[in-house]
């Protein structure tokens, strides 16, 4: 028999002074059965990373042509595609070519940078592509904040993240290795 998806409750208050942004969301997430809990903390960061009120999570894990999250216009089209991990080189092509804006976030430490190095190359002909890397230690961190009803603030300030959970902090420092093309 298939396992279920175990669901999430979170109240994820965001408060994005790099781009005015404050807001809070009422997310309600399905963690599929082989999804960590890192990986279910890097979606919630990479949400609150790209908040806007358009913003929705996707069936992630269990479909592959769709990202993790996701932003579309009120007439359909895809302005923002967001995808977790270490997709391959023909993915990133693809999700380049649907999409306005594409932002990766790799994670997982040695094996990331490695995906880096392999790949970064053949990045530098999607001017919409931007790759912001989530340090091991950062994820591990985050990780262990995971529960079924969460209540969390995520304070953004000059590219650091400030995560509160009840009387717990972590701060994390997104790298980024690939930014967005200056617009014309």
């Amino acid at each position: 028999m298939a396992q279920n998806a175990t669901i999430y409750k979170v109240e994820l208050s965001v408060a994005d002074m790099d781009r005015h942004y404050y807001e809070t969301h009422k997310l309600t997430l399905a963690k599929h059965p082989s999804e960590t809990d890192e990986r279910l903390m890097v979606r919630i960061i990479a949400f609150a990373l790209n908040a806007h009120a358009q913003l929705e999570m996707t069936k992630g894990l269990s479909t592959d042509d769709e990202p993790d999250i996701w932003q579309k216009s009120l007439s359909g089209e895809l302005e923002l595609w967001v995808a977790l991990g270490l997709p391959s080189e023909k993915l990133l092509r693809q999700s380049c070519g649907k999409a306005a804006k594409v932002v990766v976030y790799p994670y997982g430490g040695r094996p990331a940078e490695i995906w880096w190095d392999k790949i970064k190359n053949s990045t530098t002909r999607f001017d919409n592509l931007q790759i912001v890397n989530l340090r091991q230690a950062d994820t591990d961190a985050i990780a262990a904040l995971a529960s079924r009803a969460m209540k969390l603030q995520i304070n953004i300030q000059d590219g650091e993240v400030m995560i509160n959970l009840d009387d717990s902090s972590v701060y994390i420092s997104p790298q980024p290795w690939k930014t967005l093309a200056p617009a014309a």
